[in-house]
C-alpha cells in the first residue's frame, strides 16, 4: 500500500502528471520532455527524479542520452490496488 501512496504523491503535481501523460506516447530524453514545458530544464529534472523515485519511470542510457519511460508494471498494480475499493 505505501508504494500505491508514493505514486499517487508522485502524479499528484501537475508537471509530473503532464510528464506522465507525455510518456504514454511512448520513450522520450530529458531534453524533449523538456521542451513541452515553460519550466527550466532543471526543474523538470528535478519531477524526473521524483517520478523515478517512486518507480513510475525507468531510465536507460542510449549512446550520449538518457531515455526516460513508463514503469507500467507499477502504474497497473496502483491501477489494480485503486480499483479495490469499487
Amino acid at each position: 500500500m505505501s508504494s500505491s501512496l508514493e505514486l499517487f504523491k508522485a502524479i499528484g503535481h501537475p508537471i509530473r502528471y503532464d510528464i506522465i501523460v507525455l510518456l504514454k506516447k511512448g520513450p522520450m530524453t530529458a531534453g524533449d520532455i523538456s521542451s513541452h514545458f515553460s519550466q527550466s530544464p532543471a526543474t523538470i529534472s528535478h519531477h524526473l527524479k521524483q517520478l523515478k523515485e517512486a518507480k513510475m519511470i525507468r531510465e536507460r542510457k542510449d549512446k550520449n542520452y538518457i531515455i526516460y519511460e513508463l514503469n507500467l508494471s507499477v502504474i497497473q498494480e496502483a491501477m489494480i490496488w485503486f480499483q479495490s475499493f469499487m
